[in-house]
Order: C-alpha cells, then sequence, then structure tokens
C-alpha cells in the first residue's frame, strides 16, 4: 500500500518541481550570460492618441438662382473644379428677352429725363426775365426729378435682368471635388430650391476630434491649448496616421478649440488643419491623431523586454561593475518611438539586463556583455 501512495506522489512531485522557475545559476556552475545596455536618455515629447474624423473646409450645396429648364451639364461627376468653372446651363433666352426689355427701357427713360432736364433749363431762363410763372417752373423741376426716379428705377430693373441672365450660367463658388450631377438635362431647375450637385474643397482639410475634460485641463495647463485667440495654420503641431497606416503619416496644426465644454459628454472640440496636396484625403475618413502631451524634456527610455512584473509592481535590473544583479522598482510612462518612458527609478547611466531576464535573480552574478540601444526603435 505505501509503494503503490509512493508511486502516486512521485509524478505529481515532478510536475510541481518543473513548474518552478530555473534556477538562475546552477551551484558550482559558470554564471548565466545577459545582455546589458544603459538607457536611451535623449529629448523627447509624450504623446496621446484620439481618434477623429476628417472635414472639408469648404462644402457647398450648389443650386439653381433662377428658374428654367436645365440645358446643359458642363462637367464629369467626381472630376476636381476650380472656382469660376462653368457647371450647369439653364435655358437663356427667356432672361436674354427680358435683359434686352430692360436695356430698352432704360434708353427710354433716358430720353425722357434729358427732354424733361432741357424744358426745366427753358423755364429757368425764361423765369428771370418774368415770361413765365413759377408754378410752371416747379411743374417742369417736378418733372425732371421724376424722369431722374424713373431712370433710377430702369437702371435698377437692367441690373436686375443682368444677374438673371448671369445665373444661367452656374459656376463653381469655390474649388475643390464636385459631387455627381443631381439633375439631368431637361428638367426644369427652381430658384434656390432645387439642388444641382456639392462641392468640397479638398487641401488643405480640417481634422476633427474630442478630448475629455481631464486630458483638456492637462493640455491647457502644459501646453496652453485653449487659452487664447488661434489663426489657422498657426498652433501646436500634430500627427496623424490614416486607416491601415503602421505610424502616423500626415502632418498638421491644432488651431481651433471650442469655446466650450460638451454638457452631455464632458468633451471638448479641438480641430487641426492638414495639408492634403495630392487630395489623397476624403471627408469622412477616419483617422488616429498623435496630440503632444507635455512640452520637450530630458526622458529616460527602455524597451518593454527589459521590464519585468513582481506582483504589480515594475522593475528592472541593475548589473554592477562586479556582476552582482539588483531588482530597482521603476514607474512607467507612455511609449514614444518604440520605447517605454521610465517616469522614476533610473538615472540614466545605469547597466539594465535588457536580455535574458529569465536567467537573473537578485544578489547573484552575471556574465554581462554591454550593447547599445539606438536612439529609436521604431
Amino acid at each position: 500500500m505505501r509503494r503503490r501512495l509512493l508511486f502516486r506522489f512521485l509524478p505529481a512531485l515532478g510536475l510541481a518541481l518543473a513548474g518552478l522557475p530555473a534556477l538562475a545559476q546552477a551551484p558550482g556552475g559558470p554564471p548565466p550570460k545577459v545582455t546589458t545596455a544603459k538607457p536611451v536618455v535623449r529629448e523627447i515629447v509624450e504623446t496621446d492618441t484620439y481618434t477623429g474624423r476628417f472635414d472639408p473646409v469648404e462644402i457647398v450645396d450648389v443650386r439653381a438662382r433662377v428658374t428654367g429648364y436645365l440645358e446643359k451639364v458642363n462637367f464629369q461627376d467626381g472630376a476636381t473644379v476650380k472656382k469660376g468653372d462653368l457647371l450647369f446651363v439653364i435655358d437663356r433666352r427667356p432672361y436674354k428677352a427680358a435683359l434686352d426689355q430692360a436695356q430698352a427701357a432704360l434708353v427710354s427713360a433716358k430720353a425722357r429725363l434729358n427732354f424733361s432736364q432741357t424744358d426745366l433749363d427753358r423755364a429757368q431762363t425764361l423765369s428771370k426775365s418774368g415770361n413765365i410763372s413759377e408754378q410752371v417752373t416747379d411743374q417742369r423741376r417736378q418733372a425732371s426729378q421724376t424722369a431722374q426716379a424713373d431712370v433710377d428705377s430702369a437702371d435698377a430693373q437692367l441690373r436686375q435682368a443682368q444677374l438673371n441672365y448671369d445665373f444661367t450660367e452656374v459656376k463653381a463658388p469655390i474649388s475643390g471635388r464636385i459631387s455627381r450631377r443631381l439633375v439631368t438635362e431637361g428638367n426644369i431647375v427652381i430658384t434656390d430650391q432645387t439642388q444641382l450637385t456639392t462641392i468640397v474643397s479638398l487641401d488643405p482639410i480640417y481634422f476633427g476630434f474630442t478630448v475629455d475634460e481631464r486630458s483638456f485641463l492637462k493640455y491647457q495647463a502644459t501646453l496652453g491649448i485653449g487659452m487664447g485667440q488661434t489663426q489657422r495654420g498657426k498652433g501646436v503641431p500634430i500627427q496623424i496616421a490614416l486607416t491601415g497606416d503602421e505610424k502616423p503619416t500626415r502632418k498638421g496644426v491644432l488651431d481651433f478649440v471650442d469655446n466650450r465644454v460638451d454638457n452631455a459628454t464632458g468633451t471638448v472640440l479641438l480641430r487641426a488643419t492638414v495639408e492634403n496636396p495630392d487630395g489623397f484625403i476624403k471627408p469622412g475618413l477616419f483617422g488616429i491623431v498623435s496630440l503632444p502631451a507635455t512640452k520637450p524634456y530630458q526622458g529616460v527610455l527602455l524597451p518593454d523586454d527589459a521590464i519585468a512584473a513582481n506582483q504589480d509592481k515594475r522593475v528592472v535590473y541593475i548589473v554592477a561593475d562586479d556582476g552582482a544583479v539588483a531588482s530597482r522598482e521603476v514607474k512607467l510612462g507612455p511609449k514614444v518611438d518604440g520605447y517605454r518612458v521610465i517616469r522614476d527609478g533610473l538615472k540614466g547611466d545605469e547597466n539594465v539586463v535588457v536580455n535574458g531576464l529569465s536567467r537573473v535573480r537578485p544578489g547573484a552574478k552575471v556574465a554581462a556583455e554591454s550593447t547599445t540601444l539606438p536612439p529609436s526603435k521604431t
């Protein structure tokens, strides 16, 4: 019976021993080999990331400004247009006739004005010699003033007729990418009601995102974001990664902060202006923005592989000149250029184990091979 229990106990004991960590150094054996390096110490700027969406700087719903039958569409759907390009032509004949009529009415009004002015001059001359009464002179003066008012009215009607005639040619109010035509030739369009198409500008383009109240207060205190009036193109530089990008590929400038915190969400809207000369970015696309969270400072950086966990703490292993290993508790920050920021615990001149952490333990000695970390891991 004892022999049977012993056979059952031995395999269990073997499994338990297999689960224990291997000793850093076998008794009487050579010290284990590890790789050490000094932390990277250089000027860094910590960044925070947020998801946002691109929006056009300018967007116009192109509508008809006069009523008539659509005669011609002068663009390809989705083409790039410049400000002033001819897009649509509405039947111009009725408005040309109205323009000619207004021009004739102005000519007639000017003729009546000339006649009434000559009549008034004659009356004023005769009035000096007493050959005409003051009443007749006043009547002719009134006729001249009425004729002048008729000229002004006819001139205003001519300008209105000219505007209507010009509005029969619908031109691009901005430069950008045009959408599809919403009305085809032969349909009637109505003043200020019929939408013909849409144009959005592409270069530059806006990128908007929201930050929580706590983060906004941090940015306001450290970077001055939201403290004063900003101008487009002048502000905090940011970087944006498009969907699928491993790292940011677009640069922009944070130049707008909303004037209030949203009561419903507790967030603040921030907006950056991004150059888009190739038109690759389209309005509505998502992106991930990297926003500076601190001012530049001298940071201590290590790869994540050099950091070990001890329950709820994070430690690194320091190797002394004699090969003795000591653990050092550290406080971690975000990642910068592939390295982890060490906020507290290291000065930057220590020899830290960066390879072979499983073979070291505090108090033991190791055979350290020194290496140099590159300034950036990305």
